[in-house]
């Protein structure tokens, strides 16, 4: 470590230590520690997300510590910076979401929308592939960051779904999308962190992305109603698993990952459509205005994602941190400072958006104050625990990155060779579980992949996209996605069951994905 000056005060240089106790897998292991403590404290201690998330930060600070000589100071403004991303936007994003839900239940708005998907469908079979399917990659598209998972798992609810299973058909149906959203941010940052073509990472997602979408609809309908489900209503499937995979594809191959979502899940819904013939019971004008707080969110989000306030962002960098941890070789090409900044995009985030429809909604039906005012009570009321669970989850998904041990597992696997195409999605997959966030995933392991693959002699491209891939494959385990699908549907303290009926199909897509990666290169 070193230190510098400024203005009297002393501020200690770090620089990130990879293998502290010089032998990568063992330094792995204790890398590991807080990940597989908060896997049991929820699947064989079944303790509530919120304490297993504080108890996990706590182990996660001491390992930084103790073993990778963290020092505390920094420890400590790391957590308090994973716990202001948890509230925002994290956090932000679910309260805002379910007051807009909550607004249009104590206005009768989404009885309506009950009725619009129920008369496209009354099969709840078709309802999961209209609502979480389509409309959930549709919002992934558009906004991402937790918010399809949200909405989506509250209508299944509200449609007569149990709320576990709500919950993790909802994070299971992310998977067809998760790659791509928001507007292919998952796919362009990573690619312009490391100097590549946003399109031809593109690319290398479509030779696997489209073929687990084709799938998803029958293991969908398989999780709400069985093998013999899938029977009963295999045209409509085939319908919905063709058009959108075969969009997909065309549109990683020809457009890009920006739009790939929302036009995926636009087209299939159209052909849903035509397909069904629904009898609409409302006329069209009372259905667009049912469905316009979730109209104006979607259109809003869209507008909000290429038109930023930059200038009116405000910004708030972490005392002791931002700049002063540097990441070293062999995880960059040199060394490189961590940037710790939160920000405060008050007009044009995604929470912001959701707040907007909100106001529009109030004055659209004309809501008045009491009725406002019990949906917030109520909205915070029910999220004060599962805020305090993201928030906690954060802390030790910061601590792990900023202090190098979420690297340590990525130069562990990164060591294994010839073999290493086979690993390469469980790098995005960690970066995923740690983060939240496949965004954060290619950030923190796309210069690795990259570097990797050119020691190795194979495409850069491919493993970038794997590492897409693989994170893609965590969203549905995620800690952070688990506490928001939980909060939604009013699991609060019951998010271990939730990670019990996503865990195993999480792994056996990892699986998958990185023996076809293996395969290919």
């Amino acid at each position: 470590m070193q230190s510098i000056s400024k203005k009297n005060e002393v501020f200690i240089l770090f620089n990130q230590v990879y293998d502290p106790l010089s032998n990568i897998w063992l330094s792995a292991i204790v890398a590991a520690t807080p990940i597989l403590l908060y896997v049991l404290l929820l699947t064989i201690f079944k303790v509530k997300g919120h304490v297993a998330g504080i108890i996990t930060a706590v182990v996660a600070g001491v390992v930084a510590i103790t073993i990778y000589s963290f020092p505390a100071n920094k420890t400590l403004w790391v957590g308090a910076f994973g716990v202001l991303a948890g509230l925002y936007p994290v956090a932000s994003i679910v309260i805002a979401a379910i007051f807009l839900y909550k607004l249009t239940v104590k206005t009768g708005k989404f009885d309506i929308i009950k009725k619009s998907i129920t008369s496209m469908s009354p099969d709840k079979r078709i309802q999961v592939i209209i609502v979480a399917y389509c409309f959930g990659a549709f919002l992934e598209g558009a906004a991402g960051f937790g918010a399809p998972v949200a909405i989506t798992a509250i209508i299944l609810v509200g449609l007569g779904f149990n709320p576990v299973k709500a919950a993790g058909i909802c994070l299971v149906a992310n998977v067809a999308s998760g790659s791509f959203g928001a507007m292919g941010i998952p796919v362009i940052t990573p690619s312009q962190l490391t100097g590549l073509n946003p399109l031809d990472v593109a690319v290398r997602t479509s030779y696997v992305i489209p073929f687990i979408s084709f799938i998803l609809p029958f293991l969908l309908v398989f999780l709400a109603d069985g093998i013999k489900g899938i029977g009963s209503v295999i045209k409509p499937l085939l319908v919905a698993s063709i058009t959108f995979s075969v969009v997909q594809f065309a549109t990683l191959n020809f457009i890009g990952a920006t739009l790939v979502d929302i036009l995926s899940a636009s087209i299939t819904l159209i052909v849903l459509y035509i397909y069904l013939r629904p009898k609409q019971e409302e006329s069209v004008g009372t259905l667009i205005k049912a469905w316009s707080p979730f109209i104006f969110l979607t259109l809003l989000v869209v507008v909000f994602s290429k038109l930023k306030f930059e200038s009116l962002i405000i910004q708030f960098p972490i005392p002791t941190v931002n700049g002063m941890i540097f990441k070293v070789p062999p995880i960059v090409n040199e060394p490189t400072p961590f940037a710790a900044v939160f920000n405060l995009d008050l007009l044009s985030s995604t929470a912001s958006a959701i707040v907007y429809a909100s106001i529009i909604t109030i004055v659209i039906f004309k809501i008045k104050g009491p009725v406002i005012s019990d949906a917030f009570s109520e909205t915070i009321k029910e999220l004060t625990i599962p805020v305090v669970t993201i928030c906690s989850v954060l802390a030790f998904a910061y601590i792990c990155n900023y202090s190098g041990m979420s690297s340590t597992l990525g130069l562990a696997f990164a060591s294994t060779g010839e073999l290493f195409p086979l690993f390469s999605p469980i790098l995005g997959w960690i970066g995923v579980f740690l983060t939240g966030s496949v965004v954060n995933s290619g950030s923190l392991f796309a210069p690795l992949q990259t570097i990797t693959a050119s020691q190795l002699g194979i495409s850069a491209e491919g493993m970038v996209a794997s590492n897409v891939i693989g994170g893609d494959m965590a969203k549905m385990i995620s800690p952070q996605s688990i506490a928001v699908a939980a909060a939604a549907v009013g699991l609060v303290g019951r998010e271990s069951e939730v990670f019990k009926y996503t865990i195993k199909i999480s792994v056996i897509f990892l699986v998958c994905v990185g023996i076809i990666n293996w395969l290919m290169y």
